[in-house]
């Protein structure tokens, strides 16, 4: 799976002039998945993000993690991060898991991140989304399962 993660004071998500999703203070998680990405892949996802220390302590380091904060996520599915940019200039999804085991892969990635006491809003699979954050820091990280 990949992930793209921001630090966010805030972030919304919002389908036919409607906002479905919004967090204060926390992450905005757009998440893709593979074709060889499992349960077990969206599990291990989930348990490395809730543990990244990417928020300020008192000291102004980075060495506090969501829950830590009582921060929030809002998970939003984007099957763009699997282009495939490396021919012409259209990119190609060849590489994003079809849409019924994409779209059960987010789910169980949702309910592992609320299985690990994080609050959590999120889009809509599959629909046109206007997703508006504010990126604190600007803190923003890749992370790809396939990649150490």
């Amino acid at each position: 799976m990949r992930a793209l993660l921001q630090r966010v004071s805030n972030a919304s998500v919002t389908v036919e002039g409607a906002v479905i999703g919004q967090i204060d203070a926390g992450l905005l998680i757009f998440v893709c998945a593979m074709p060889d990405d499992s349960q077990a892949t969206a599990q291990a996802l989930a348990a490395k993000i809730a543990k990244l220390r990417l928020f300020k302590d008192d000291g102004g380091k980075m060495n506090l993690n969501l829950a830590q904060t009582g921060g929030h996520a809002l998970i939003v599915s984007q099957f763009t991060l699997a282009a495939d940019t490396s021919r012409g200039t259209r990119p190609g999804f060849s590489y994003a898991a079809k849409p019924d085991q994409a779209n059960a892969l987010y789910e169980h990635f949702i309910a592992c991140m609320k299985n690990l006491g994080i609050p959590v809003q999120t889009g809509r699979f599959g629909a046109d989304m206007a997703v508006a954050l504010t990126n604190d820091g600007p803190v923003t990280l890749w992370i790809d399962t396939e990649k150490p």
